[in-house]
């Protein structure tokens, strides 16, 4: 991050999957309770696969394999979802994107994490929180994640150039197994000082965890 070490912003851990609404949703609550504060609070991303249990080691997903989610679990994540919407005022094209690989754009977007300043990861972050919510873009589609990165100053080729990187890809994979190791089952997961709390939680209670209030 670019901050200063005087300067420096509070950040808070924020585990996310691209492809699960609640993590939009959960931003949307993130934004707001950032709004309220008067230093800056930053975000840690850190990426989560809610596909793991059907990927596939060369990084694929076989969706024939059953992971305990059926239509009742589904109809009551979209009705959770319409819910959140309606709290949050949010408008979003997709309730659910249960076809969509998000490792393309966690893989770009972990890149420019690690390679770029914060504000143009969080450009894109949001950009492709919203090209697939708001938009219904297919975010595993390598054009649209080098429309979304040229978007904010970054190279189209270069990211061509990440999405081919085997090393990349391995760095990222152990950024899920790490999520998993630290014990988060779940996203979002909101994570600060030791303490954290999972789901799209409302921003008093963001604030609860920042700032113990």
């Amino acid at each position: 991050m670019s901050s200063d070490a005087d300067t420096a912003a509070a950040t808070i851990t924020v585990y996310s999957d691209y492809v699960c609404p609640f993590c939009y949703l959960g931003r949307e609550s993130l934004r707001r309770y950032q709004e309220t504060r008067d230093e800056p609070l930053e975000i840690d991303w850190r990426p989560f696969d809610l596909r793991s249990q059907k990927r596939t080691s060369d990084g694929s997903i076989d969706h024939s394999v059953d992971d305990g989610k059926d239509d009742d679990y589904f109809e009551q994540a979209k009705e959770n979802v319409r819910r959140l919407q309606e709290q949050y005022d949010v408008e979003m094209t997709l309730e659910l994107a249960t076809d969509i690989d998000s490792l393309p754009a966690q893989t770009v977007s972990y890149y420019l994490k690690e390679q770029y300043p914060y504000e143009t990861w969080l450009d894109f972050d949001v950009a492709v929180f919203e090209a697939l919510w708001t938009e219904g873009r297919d975010i595993g589609d390598t054009e649209v994640l080098v429309e979304l990165a040229e978007e904010v100053g970054v190279d189209g080729e270069e990211v061509r150039s990440a999405l081919s990187d085997e090393q990349l890809d391995a760095a990222v994979r152990e950024q899920f197994t790490d999520a998993q190791q630290r014990g988060v089952t779940g996203v979002p997961t909101f994570a600060y000082d030791g303490y954290a709390a999972r789901g799209a939680v409302p921003p008093e209670h963001l604030e609860r965890l920042v700032d113990g209030v």
